[in-house]
């Protein structure tokens, strides 16, 4: 895999080539070591222009691909493709997610329960306060915080969930080898203990201000939810606000003084109806079910998936369905039945919804459909 990977690294280094594109490549060359050598008729009916055949070729002449290679492993990073069993299942589902993300720290199991926090970069003391309460308090709850390590309020939302004893997930405009802005590396070297520093930037890319925009969709997109706190009318979080509700992701604000510019973007996506309005982690907890995540992980840690439960989840859908059709349509006993899903509901795979009737969570695909 290692030969093949770097292949995926150069074409991912290439002007031009976007995840569109890339899958294009793979597509029609079925894998990345073909593209990259490919002749230009074929890079043409695969759907490139000129300029990216130009810039395709160009690095053909000067990329060393085991050296890039080499450099990722000096750096203690690890690169993940498209189809790898540790791309993140979430982000994975996003219409244009990266062919490749490069990680420094450690993706977890535990980062499926993922919410975003996310504001300006020059916070009054109100946004101060109120994001490292938000932030905290999601940590405490189990939740990983995801944010972009930006000035203001994303470095207080990491700083809070660290405090907090938990996790938290540095989304970078730049490679990962370059941390932006500089004032905030100890915070990243902190984050590289309980979470990771991830992008889809190759290394020695700058932080350039037409990164910041894309990447913005990778912080919604690794999240169940996302929360805006204090942001202008122009700030980027609101990009980060439209990405959320373009990819079906919740979307959260805290009201803010109606005469502070800071209030003006989170106050009027509540006007708007686009986003809840919270008062605290206990409506984002509540709105995205996961008011038991602390016990759903323990179960999980104790009872492992086995067959009755995939047998069980296949008869529950949407529609509330009766334990004992459940029970008929599977032939398993019905005490087998009913112990099975008070498990499965304490992993927050099902939800009972009156009368012994049961539906699919929200995130009850995840374990069982994923391939």
């Amino acid at each position: 895999m290692a030969e093949e990977l770097k292949y995926w690294i150069g074409l991912n280094a290439v002007s031009g080539i976007g995840p569109v594109r890339f899958k294009q490549l793979l597509d029609r060359m079925g894998n990345a070591a073909a593209a990259w050598s490919a002749p230009r008729d074929e890079l043409k009916a695969a759907g490139l222009d000129e300029p990216t055949i130009q810039n395709l070729e160009r690095l053909r002449r000067e990329m060393d691909l085991d050296a890039e290679l080499q450099k990722f492993a000096q750096l203690g990073a690890r690169v993940i493709t498209w189809g790898d069993p540790a791309y993140p299942a979430r982000l994975a589902q996003i219409h244009d997610p990266p062919p490749l993300l490069f990680v420094r720290g450690e993706l977890s199991a535990r980062d499926e329960w993922a919410v975003a926090v996310v504001g300006t970069r020059s916070p009054k003391p109100y946004g101060k306060q109120v994001v490292e309460e938000i932030a905290g308090d999601l940590a405490r709850a189990g939740i990983t915080v995801v944010s972009g390590l930006a000035r203001g309020i994303d470095a207080l939302a990491h700083r809070a969930a660290l405090e907090a004893g938990g996790r938290t997930l540095a989304v970078l405009g730049s490679g990962i080898d370059i941390l932006y802005p500089a004032e905030n590396t100890t915070l990243a070297d902190t984050i590289l203990e309980r979470g990771a520093l991830i992008s889809e930037y190759p290394l020695g890319m700058p932080p350039e201000a037409g990164n910041f925009p894309r990447r913005n969709r990778l912080i919604s997109g690794l999240s169940l939810g996302v929360v805006v706190i204090e942001a202008g009318e122009n700030s980027g979080a609101l990009i980060t606000a439209d990405y959320a509700l373009e990819q079906g992701r919740e979307l959260f604000a805290v009201p803010g003084n109606i005469t502070s510019p800071k209030s003006r973007g989170t106050n009027k996506l509540i006007q708007e109806g686009g986003a809840k309005l919270i008062l605290s982690v206990a409506d984002i907890l509540e709105e995205l079910n996961l008011t038991l995540v602390q016990a759903q992980r323990e179960v999980r840690e104790v009872a492992p998936e086995n067959e009755a439960e995939a047998v069980i989840l296949e008869q529950i859908s949407q529609e509330p369905v009766h334990v004992d059709e459940i029970g008929r349509e599977t032939g398993l006993p019905i005490a087998q039945v009913t112990g099975a899903l008070a498990l499965m509901e304490l992993k927050g795979l099902v939800r009972q919804v009156g009368g012994m009737h049961y539906v699919l969570a929200r995130e009850a695909k995840l374990d069982y459909v994923v391939d």
